[in-house]
């Protein structure tokens, strides 16, 4: 028999999402499995490939259960998907029988539980607000960007632009997402979120991701809306947030932004690139 090829490679794979944000998840614990940009965005194709938003790799883990990898959909990496997160850890504490794991990623561990009702929480730590930690191309005052509308920077492990607004269904997400997302205020661009107020801690929040587009949730993003929603003295530092894809719980604490919501294992697979 020849020898595989790379065309050749199979990969068994998962698919999972959260709030309708989707992921395919790569278990590479046992057996290493090398996801190359060409991969990622072949596999992230919906019309010839397996469609996602986002693409983790779950890794053997060190100094905690597992360490997690992150490709958007354009093969680019990403150091933080907070959805993803939780169906990962929904996924191995229901493998172990416990209530809790930690994950390590490039952003750091993070620490996840079982919130009962079929509900998974994880902390997706501490968020940072200062410019070079975004990071940004010079120094701003992160709390009103000079940008049209003075939208706020945030960083959950990667970058956020958060806009408030009368009403996030009238914004053309498809025009002003990739605008925002390249500006060169940004030099890692920048996720893009429209929020709009609609009630006491309630807030109806759009996305666009970078190197994917928009997509019908985001962890990271409602993590970054939350925080800056408080910054900016319109909430309180527990929120609920309505998104495309359906609701999600922040609430700010000092140990960092946990977020709660539902996840779902959808089916297994095997990629034949």
């Amino acid at each position: 028999m020849p020898p595989m090829t790379p065309q050749d490679t199979h990969i068994s794979f998962m698919k999972m999402h959260g709030l309708g944000n989707d992921f395919v998840v790569v278990d590479a614990r046992v057996h290493a499995v090398d996801i190359t940009p060409r991969i990622a965005r072949a596999m992230a194709n919906r019309h010839r490939g397996i469609g996602f938003d986002q693409l983790a790799v779950i890794e053997p883990g060190t100094s905690a259960n597992a360490h997690l990898v992150f490709y958007n959909a354009d093969g680019s990496l990403s150091a933080a998907c907070g959805n993803a997160t939780r169906c990962i850890a929904r996924f191995l504490m229901q493998e172990s029988g416990g209530d809790s794991v930690s994950l390590t990623t490039s952003h750091g561990t993070l620490h996840a539980r079982d919130a009962g009702n079929g509900l998974t929480s994880v902390n997706m730590g501490p968020p940072a607000t200062d410019w070079q930690q975004i990071p940004l191309a010079h120094a701003v005052d992160t709390n009103a960007l000079p940008l049209d509308g003075a939208p706020l920077a945030t960083s959950m492990g990667n970058p956020h632009c958060t806009f408030f607004v009368e009403d996030a269904e009238a914004i053309d997400l498809a025009t002003r997402g990739p605008e925002i997302e390249h500006h060169p205020l940004f030099p890692e661009r920048t996720n893009v979120q429209f929020a709009s107020l609609i009630g006491p801690n309630h807030l109806r929040m759009r996305v666009w991701e970078r190197g994917t587009g928009i997509t019908l949730a985001s962890g990271s993003s409602s993590c970054a809306t939350a925080v800056a929603a408080h910054r900016r003295g319109l909430t309180g530092r527990q929120v609920t947030i309505d998104l495309d894809g359906g609701t999600i719980e922040i609430d700010w604490r000092d140990d960092g932004v946990w977020m709660t919501g539902p996840t779902a294992h959808v089916f297994d697979g095997v990629w034949r690139g």
